[in-house]
């Protein structure tokens, strides 16, 4: 739009005040409001002088053929980038980022910049000579009530556009990639020619002037298949352009705008997908069915597929991890527990068939197992890998049972033990049965009334236990009942004279 226009369709909008506001008349011209300010800022004689100079000269005029010698060699360059290429060649150059862009967007206009990207038509490929194929992931599927990420590897049949789709719960890696192949051409019922992939870690590992280094998994495995390997040049997905439009296919045809009871449903409505809606379908470019086209003119073009033997051991890769000072490793964004001897020592790590499969590194023997968690962040732990802690538990409660001579007593003391301190239970036991042992072997059997006293007492803990025992013994009428007392002797209490090791209470702790 011509300034002197802009001018003028401002001020009558604005009408000395009496129109439109500023922000409205920006909105309606499709302006900046700071240009509106601008505008209606300036006084008549300015805006004459604006108008009459209409061959004034930008600052960026002088670095005019530089700007657009850059700009066609390189004709992605921002404008940000140009600025500091002209600052690195002028040391005054006194220009802001947003002069530089309106001064390129001004060129742009004038010159043509963009280099061309030239094409020629593609024949139809040759039946059973080429599949294509990519993946892609789509977020926020619900499966199970929960928003799930869906990770998929798309394979397409150049010729007859069958498709075939492999979804994962995680990012796909090259094991999983290789078992998707198998699963792939399984279902095509043969294998093709060549394979095209964009260079990915998992089959290219580096490209320099197109020589490719391969992934040796994965070449390993294509070599004893029996197909070839073909890649796209970096960042070129309009190369294999028949995967990319079977990639958005399958996101918004087949997976978006569903939901699913659990992982199985997913896979199972993929197939039925695949069968009844994707392959049956007449598709755009040949005018056909795929999975009639491919019944008719490729299948029996398709290469027979064996699955290599190296299949198996794609999927049994270990690798290595080391265990924190808790007996945990790290797989997959969670954490996953290791026997204690384990702890501060390296593992060897391999996940097959929804199992992670821990295993001593010299030995090979498996240590430990645990199915794969498929959420993040959280710590997976067989409380079997603590059991030394636990037998020591154990072995002090028996020992307990075995100095009362009463199970159900003994359960009973545990019982309330461990409910007033989970924490230091341990401990607790290792403490009641001390005091236990010296009460006993001094005054011998606890009345029944003074262990119904103690059971029901809330948060009893060894020292507790002791303090109590204690008081007893100075004044045991306030818990033994009248009944348990001899007759014969009402003064004197039930229990043997005290020993000389107890004359004195027992200090608190």
């Amino acid at each position: 739009m011509k300034e002197w226009i802009v001018i003028h369709q401002i001020k009558a909008l604005y009408n000395h005040g009496n129109g439109l506001s500023e922000r409205q008349i920006a909105k309606a011209l499709g302006i900046s409001r700071n240009t509106v300010s601008k505008y209606l800022k300036l006084p008549e004689p300015a805006i004459t002088t604006l108008l009459s100079d209409t061959d004034r000269v930008k600052k960026l005029d002088d670095h005019r053929d530089y700007i657009i010698q850059q700009l066609q060699t390189y004709p992605g360059l921002s404008a940000v980038k140009v600025l500091r290429k002209l600052k690195a060649k002028v040391d005054d150059m006194a220009v802001s980022d947003r002069s530089v862009r309106r001064y390129i967007q001004a060129l742009k206009q004038e010159i043509s910049f963009k280099q061309s990207r030239y094409y020629e038509p593609v024949l139809d490929m040759i039946p059973g000579e080429q599949c294509q194929v990519d993946g892609g992931e789509l977020r926020g599927v619900m499966i199970g009530g929960r928003e799930t990420t869906v990770y998929f590897t798309v394979f397409v049949l150049s010729y007859s556009r069958l498709l075939h789709v492999s979804v994962s719960q995680r990012p796909t890696d090259t094991g999983m990639l290789i078992h998707q192949h198998d699963a792939a051409f399984r279902y095509f019922g043969g294998m093709p020619q060549e394979c095209v992939y964009d260079q990915t870690k998992r089959v290219v590992i580096n490209e320099v002037f197109r020589e490719l280094t391969l992934n040796q998994r994965f070449h390993q495995y294509a070599t004893a298949a029996g197909f070839h390997i073909r890649t796209c040049e970096g960042y070129d997905p309009e190369s294999k352009g028949k995967v990319e439009a079977g990639v958005k296919y399958v996101k918004h045809n087949g997976l978006y705008g569903e939901t699913f009871v659990d992982w199985r449903d997913l896979e199972q409505y993929v197939a039925d997908w695949l069968d009844r809606t994707a392959n049956q379908r007449r598709h755009g470019s040949t005018g056909q069915s795929p999975r009639a086209l491919y019944a008719r003119e490729e299948k029996a073009r398709m290469l027979p597929y064996l699955p290599p033997s190296c299949l198996d051991a794609a999927a049994a890769v270990v690798v290595t991890r080391k265990a924190d000072k808790t007996g945990l490793i790290a797989w997959q964004s969670n954490k996953y527990s290791v026997p204690m001897a384990y702890q501060n020592a390296r593992v060897g790590v391999c996940e097959q068939d929804g199992q992670l499969r821990i295993s001593d590194l010299s030995s090979g023997e498996v240590i430990a197992e645990h199915g794969v968690c498929l959420d993040k962040g959280q710590i997976l732990k067989n409380t079997h890998h603590y059991r030394d802690r636990d037998l020591r538990v154990e072995a002090l409660e028996q020992e307990l049972q075995q100095l009362l001579g009463h199970p159900d007593r003994a359960l009973a003391l545990c019982t309330v033990l461990k409910a007033s301190s989970p924490k230091i239970y341990k401990d607790q036991l290792a403490g009641a049965k001390q005091v236990l042992a010296e009460h006993l072997r001094c005054h011998g059997a606890l009345p029944e009334a003074l262990w119904q006293r103690l059971l029901d007492t809330p948060r009893l803990t060894a020292t507790g236990l002791k303090e109590r025992l204690a008081a007893y013994q100075q004044h045991p009428e306030r818990i033994t009942p009248a009944e348990v007392k001899p007759a014969t002797s009402p003064a004197r209490p039930s229990w043997p004279v005290m020993p000389p090791c107890m004359a004195t209470p027992l200090a608190r702790e």
